[in-house]
């Protein structure tokens, strides 16, 4: 089975509490948005560019942008959960000199887990505003959408200083293939440069069967089909903070516009010029043909 890109945001973030008691699949998925998990309960493991966790009650899980990843419901007990879907650009606009709100994120690529656990979440203020944001999406009073936007800002603003000062720990990720692990993030690191099965498998001392193979497995991709999908995912990347089509092209590790052009309308549905269009006008980008937040929110 091959992820696929899932659901488009026409908002600057939304939110979701889900309970589920039936033991559902899961594909592996990816977004265009921010994912924020707010887990309560249940008997789940998610995966997450082939990391594993096991997660415990109020565990906080972080899924960035393009990012693949699914949940694995180990047992029909009761799954319940707040997400949150956040613009990657509406968060990157409050970046400046004295804070980046998207510091959490970083901050989780660096500890190499996107699980935060914290045994008194329940109890604590980042907890609170979280309710207090759900309830405020019926909130039919004066400046009803401020008032939610504002107790979103708080939300982060408190998950960002739960990471800046340690109040948190990462959970452990369990990785059934180290190797694979390791092929994922040479790739996430030199799309630029020249990637093929052969040199892969060579560098990591795989064989090219295990190497496909185990990668499938981890992932849901096939080798080839991340590789593009990340590459056009870091070219969309490169033209939303200003490189021209052609140089997001070429940075992304596209040897000709064609190609590019034609891997990018099969996996967005539009032309890259398309983007210039929507994305420097509405705060994320909208795909019709692919379905709504609300849509894939039980993810």
């Amino acid at each position: 089975m091959n992820a696929s890109k899932t659901g488009y945001l026409n908002d600057n973030f939304k939110m979701f509490h889900l309970t589920d008691n039936l033991q559902k699949t899961y594909d592996y998925h990816y977004h265009d948005f921010i994912k924020i998990l707010l887990f309560i309960s249940g008997d789940v493991t998610y995966c997450i560019e082939g990391r594993s966790y096991v997660l415990q009650p109020y565990d906080v899980v972080l899924v960035d942008a393009g990012e693949v990843h699914r949940p694995v419901i180990n047992s029909p007990s009761t799954y319940e959960r707040i997400i949150i879907y956040v613009s990657s650009e509406f968060l990157s606009s409050y970046t400046t000199e004295q804070y980046d709100l998207g510091y959490c994120l970083q901050k989780a690529r660096e500890e190499h887990s996107h699980v935060l656990r914290c045994a008194s979440l329940s109890k604590s203020r980042l907890y609170q505003v979280s309710r207090e944001l759900e309830q405020s999406f019926g909130d039919q009073d004066f400046a009803g959408e401020l008032y939610s936007r504002l107790l979103f800002l708080e939300f982060m603003i408190q998950l960002n200083r739960a990471s800046i000062h340690d109040s948190i720990s990462y959970a452990e990720m369990d990785c059934a293939s180290p190797k694979i692990l390791e092929v994922m993030q040479y790739i996430n690191t030199n799309l630029g440069e020249e990637l093929s099965i052969d040199q892969l498998s060579a560098m990591f001392y795989l064989s090219k069967y295990y190497l496909m193979h185990s990668f499938k497995e981890e992932t849901g991709y096939t080798i080839g089909n991340y590789i593009t999908a990340k590459r056009l995912f870091l070219a969309r990347e490169l033209i939303q903070a200003g490189r021209t089509i052609t140089e997001a092209c070429f940075e992304s590790g596209f040897k000709n516009y064609s190609s590019f052009s034609r891997a990018y309308k099969k996996m967005y549905h539009e032309i890259p010029r398309d983007l210039l269009k929507e994305d420097f006008i509405a705060s994320a980008a909208t795909h019709p043909v692919d379905q709504s937040a609300s849509d894939v929110k039980s993810r």
